[in-house]
């Protein structure tokens, strides 16, 4: 009897064992198919934020942590800055604040050590010069037992033309930004088999300027999101008769399960 009980024990622990390293398994598993859900939302969310009302969506199967949609989490403010003069290039309303998607699982499956922080999508800049790179960022952090990748999106600078308007050189700089529109009010969790959609509602146009940029060989776009503000250099034309014109370009795309 003392062999037979001893040996049920052995099964008892074992089979406990065993289904810990399953279920650890399984959670890592489901957090490498989060990360490429996130990049693929991401494209999805992106090839539509330019279209007026095209719409896609990416499938997401969570059950060991959740999805999060968090509405109006960041602040952002755009300036543009040449020479000695700031010019304010929006405001509470327009961009206005900015949503969040985050994936979250705790480290108990997944842990890279507390206070880790990685991207894998994009980086740190609140703010990209050029055509190239990716709007969105995604990036992965360990903090308070549990380990989340953050999805959220930053402004495109770009030099788009000169002009001679009037004989006087005009810059043409367009800054381009996407706006998270969450249904829900405030953050909801989500678990289980859902499609996330991503959906242009609305796209905005604000011109500011023309601005002077006589001797001025560039134009500084700071932008601030959250707590924390970037900038990058944009090109300009200058002459004597030299001036700047700023388009801010809002895309408006919905999120919603």
């Amino acid at each position: 009897m003392l062999i037979t009980g001893t040996t049920i024990v052995l099964v008892v622990v074992a089979s406990i064992y065993a289904y810990q390293v399953l279920e650890q398994q399984r959670g890592v598993s489901e957090f490498e198919v989060a990360q490429k859900s996130i990049l693929s939302y991401n494209d999805a969310l992106e090839s539509v934020a330019w279209k007026l009302q095209s719409s896609r969506s990416t499938r997401f199967t969570i059950e060991y942590g959740f999805l999060e949609l968090t509405p109006d989490v960041y602040t952002t403010a755009i300036n543009a800055t040449i020479g000695s003069s700031t010019w304010q290039l929006s405001n509470t309303s327009f961009p206005g604040s900015n949503g969040r998607i985050m994936y979250s699982i705790s480290d108990k499956y997944v842990s890279f050590g507390d206070g880790y922080s990685a991207y894998i999508l994009g980086n740190g800049s609140n703010v990209l010069v050029g055509s190239t790179g990716s709007y969105g960022r995604a990036v992965i952090k360990q903090q308070a037992s549990w380990v989340s990748i953050l999805l959220d999106y930053r402004a495109r600078a770009i030099s788009t033309s000169v002009i001679n308007v009037g004989g006087k050189d005009v810059n043409y700089i367009d800054i381009w930004f996407i706006k998270l529109k969450m249904l829900v009010t405030r953050s909801w969790s989500y678990i289980h088999d859902f499609d996330l959609k991503a959906k242009c509602t609305n796209i905005r146009t604000a011109t500011y300027g023309p601005y002077p940029v006589s001797g001025n060989p560039n134009a500084l776009i700071s932008v601030k999101i959250g707590s924390t503000t970037d900038s990058g250099l944009v090109p300009l034309v200058t002459t004597s008769q030299s001036e700047a014109v700023f388009n801010v370009i809002v895309a408006e795309v919905q999120v919603y399960v």
